[in-house]
């Protein structure tokens, strides 16, 4: 449930340039799951871990590496 929290979360960050810079101000995982948390979004540190995982293996791939 709380990934396509995250989902969202991208989507309308996206979408809203004065979303994305205020979550631009997060500079830690906790920082920003507590930004969108005030939002109304129900991320949690799994997400980020999940997403950076995933990140991470696109660009691996992309590079070759994976």
């Amino acid at each position: 449930m709380s990934w396509s929290e995250l989902e969202r979360l991208v989507c309308d960050a996206e979408a809203d340039g004065a979303l994305a810079r205020s979550l631009r101000h997060c500079r830690s995982g906790k920082e920003l799951i507590l930004a969108a948390r005030r939002l109304g979004y129900r991320v949690t540190r799994m997400d980020l871990q999940r997403a950076w995982v995933e990140h991470r293996r696109e660009l691996d791939q992309r590079s070759g590496t994976g």
